[in-house]
């Protein structure tokens, strides 16, 4: 018990000088300071180029998101996640022990191209969290922790980082062992991670950019604000890509009807929603459970295979 409780400690200080070395010491790997940077050229391309005109530059909850933004990347992590995840993974590893299990790696990717090891691992984690992701919205505890992301009414890149710290929690649990197994090293995850923030950014973004047919490929503003629409024809929503909307063309959870550029945003009643951060942290605890865990609840068939008939072409200009 001992070697836990000076880990636990430990992970506080340690953390505490990683990002107070973060904040001093600018970098080509230093994620605050590349948090900062996509932001700001987001931002710009937003206030050059808005796809939605009539919408502020300093839009609704723009500096809430912000706030957001930093906690969910740095503080979460400062106020204790770290601490426990720590702990987690070690204890994990002592139960491994007692069977003779060293580690779980089943797969060595390390003798592969470096090219090859990143590929790997941004399409096998994006598959990973487009899973948790429908995951967020069919459980009807979890939609609750993920209705802070759908609270957005105004979108923008910041919303990308709106969400509640219990999916981080739900998000790295899930991911953990099927990662693990494959073995990769933390400058690994530092370059996925650093493109999946800015497709992340991109996809919220106030901001149109015509992919052509990469639109099957990558997630996008003018696929992702039909995910944020208030009202949709499928009980659990659709467009649940995060980096990749491959998946949801794959799987038959794409819906692009129409050019959704001002569609209104949200869920019924999001005009109820708290507005302040602390309060957004504690609803989904106090909510009652009304199993509402949707935009709309209808009887619709669960896939939108329709939506890639080739005769009814998606409208996405």
């Amino acid at each position: 018990m001992e070697k836990y409780w000076n880990l636990f400690f430990s992970s506080f200080t340690d953390y505490g000088g990683y990002l107070w070395r973060e904040m001093l010491n600018p970098h080509w790997g230093n994620y605050f300071y590349w948090l900062i940077g996509l932001s700001l050229f987001f931002w710009l391309l937003e206030i050059a180029a808005p796809w939605r005109q009539h919408q502020a530059r300093i839009r609704q909850d723009f500096w809430l998101d912000g706030f957001y933004m930093f906690f969910n990347f740095f503080l979460f992590s400062l106020i204790g996640f770290n601490a426990v995840s720590n702990i987690g993974v070690q204890a994990f590893n002592d139960f491994l022990a007692l069977f003779g299990i060293q580690n779980l790696v089943a797969f060595e990717v390390q003798s592969w191209p470096v090219w090859a090891q990143l590929l790997t691992l941004f399409v096998v984690r994006d598959f990973i969290q487009w899973n948790v992701h429908r995951l967020l919205h069919r459980s009807d505890y979890l939609w609750k922790i993920h209705k802070v992301h759908h609270s957005v009414q105004q979108m923008g890149f910041a919303a990308h980082l709106r969400f509640h710290w219990g999916e981080t929690v739900v998000y790295r649990t899930l991911e953990y062992i099927p990662l693990a197994m494959i073995g990769f090293g933390i400058q690994d995850f530092f370059l996925v991670h650093i493109f999946a923030t800015s497709i992340g950014h991109f996809n919220h973004s106030n901001f149109r950019l015509p992919l052509g047919p990469l639109k099957y490929l990558f997630n996008n503003p003018q696929m992702h604000i039909w995910h944020h629409a208030r009202h949709m024809p499928h009980r659990y929503g659709a467009n649940f890509g995060i980096s990749l909307s491959l998946w949801d063309y794959l799987f038959g959870t794409a819906y692009l009807p129409e050019d959704g550029r001002d569609i209104a945003l949200g869920f019924e009643e999001v005009e109820q929603y708290p507005n302040s951060f602390l309060a957004q942290q504690w609803y989904p605890f106090r909510e009652k459970n009304s199993g509402e865990n949707t935009e709309a609840d209808t009887d619709q068939p669960e896939t939108f295979v329709e939506e890639l008939n080739p005769e009814l072409p998606l409208k996405q200009n």
